[in-house]
């Protein structure tokens, strides 16, 4: 029996301006009409699987439902982390969650931002681990690197497992990202792997391994997931006790200390899309070398990556260079430039600016905004609010709020009014009065909602009552 196990955290760094802390790279669609984090649960069909255990980060909880959803996708649930702690913290909760289901799974770790373009290879790497991994062994999944990458780590393999089957080794050691020099002489020897940050063992076989090496992890975890509480689709722990978990990856606590660590040789168009450069590489691509998405018109530019999404982008003369534009933010990039991304986020942060948080579109458990346009004392959002959705009941100190109905139909409550607003209907909502917002059709409801006032602010909502569990 396999429970996959998905892993959804992330800062939204790596592939900014169009991933951000509040909607990292499995939430978006690059190569595709589906996000990453749907790829991925397209990925296991068609292998003997449980329904996948999910472990993400609170604030990103109702986007992996909303995904979830369109995708038509079961789960064996949502286990929220209040704050991020690394892999190895994330997958001890999925562990003892599989334990206290009254089961010992096979536990089939996966990230949710990764790419495998072979899906056979895929499964039957995951068949050939299946039997070894039940045999108590902590296995991983070792991608045949097909350049000298310097942005991997890499796995030296040891003897093979069994003289009938290659694939399948004992781990020497784990090597950390080499130079350049080095990269090539791991490609060149044949005798190293890229390190995926894929995993296949027992749950309770993690949490023996666990035990042994980080004590601390497993205590912390072990208390955080003492009376885990239900939240509509989620899962809660207790928030105290995971934020006094230390941080550590899977790799530092448990496999590099481990001594049953065999790796799983895979060869399957794998990328973890860790940079522009490396969604370039895995992209289509035109007879210029370049790739384009969105509305662009490219003259003689060359081996480009170029991203728009409202309005038209227009190159002349470009080489090696990416170009992502996205309605709050636009980055200009040499190719070879792009691991370099964090230090704009450090000066985003450093300014105090919010760019690196939000898109000017946001994500809500009720649909989404967009904050198209904002001046003195005033804002306007467009909101789509999905059918059978509403907003909180609440109300706001500093700002009244003009409400235009686009289409669809609305549901408002004013006080102690009650009343529907139809297509090129209005209403408005004064200072300090009790309201909310829903949409009782069929169809999504769009508006446009003009607030004024003296704040502005997201923080000035006093909620009084909300289906959503955000009081």
């Amino acid at each position: 029996m396999i429970l996959p196990v998905l892993i959804s955290g992330g800062n939204g760094s790596r592939l900014w301006p169009l991933s951000r802390e509040q909607y990292p790279k499995q939430f978006l669609a690059l190569d595709s009409s589906s996000s990453m984090l749907q790829l991925t649960l397209a990925r296991l069909k068609g292998l003997s699987v449980l329904p996948p255990l999910l472990v993400c980060n609170e604030s990103h909880r109702f986007i992996i439902a909303e995904q979830l959803r369109q995708s038509q996708s079961d789960n064996s649930g949502i286990i929220l982390e209040p704050v991020g702690r690394d892999t190895a913290p994330a997958i001890a909760l999925a562990a003892l969650h599989a334990l206290e289901q009254g089961e010992d799974p096979l536990l089939l770790v996966l990230a949710t931002d990764h790419i495998i373009q072979d899906t056979a290879a895929f499964h039957a790497a995951v068949t050939k681990a299946e039997a070894v991994a039940q045999s108590g062994a902590m296995l991983t999944f070792g991608i045949v690197p097909s350049l000298a990458e310097t942005a991997y780590g890499y796995i030296q393999k040891g003897s093979a497992l069994d003289d009938s089957n290659s694939a399948i080794f004992q781990v020497s050691s784990f090597v950390e990202k080499p130079n350049k020099e080095t990269a090539e002489a791991y490609l060149s020897s044949g005798d190293y792997l890229w390190n995926s940050g894929m995993f296949m063992f027992k749950a309770s076989r993690y949490l023996e391994e666990l035990e042994n090496f980080s004590p601390l992890i497993y205590q912390a975890c072990k208390k955080a997931s003492h009376n885990t509480q239900k939240d509509m689709d989620f899962m809660r722990i207790n928030a105290q006790s995971f934020e006094d978990c230390p941080s550590c990856s899977i790799d530092y606590a448990v496999m590099e200390n481990t001594q049953s660590a065999v790796v799983v040789s895979l060869d399957a168009g794998w990328n973890d899309v860790g940079s522009w450069s490396s969604l370039w590489e895995v992209s289509a691509k035109n007879n210029q070398g370049n790739t384009c998405m969105g509305d662009v018109i490219s003259v003689d530019s060359h081996n480009c990556y170029i991203h728009g999404q409202d309005r038209l982008v227009a190159t002349l003369g470009l080489q090696d260079l990416v170009v992502v534009d996205t309605p709050d933010a636009l980055l200009v990039a040499d190719k070879n430039q792009v691991q370099k991304v964090k230090e704009i986020i450090s000066e985003l942060k450093s300014q105090g600016r919010k760019e690196h948080i939000l898109h000017r579109e946001v994500s809500r458990p009720w649909g989404q905004y967009d904050l198209i346009g904002k001046g003195e004392r005033y804002q306007v959002k467009r909101i789509t609010v999905h059918p059978g959705e509403s907003l909180s009941l609440q109300k706001h100190h500093h700002r009244a709020e003009h409400w235009i109905v686009v289409s669809g139909t609305a549901l408002v409550v004013r006080g102690q009014e009650q009343f529907l607003v139809s297509e090129n209907e209005s209403t408005y909502i004064p200072v300090g009065e009790v309201h909310s917002l829903e949409n009782p059709g069929k169809i999504d409801l769009q508006l446009i909602e003009v607030q004024s006032g003296s704040y502005l602010g997201e923080d000035d909502i006093v909620r009084i009552d909300d289906k959503y569990g955000r009081l």
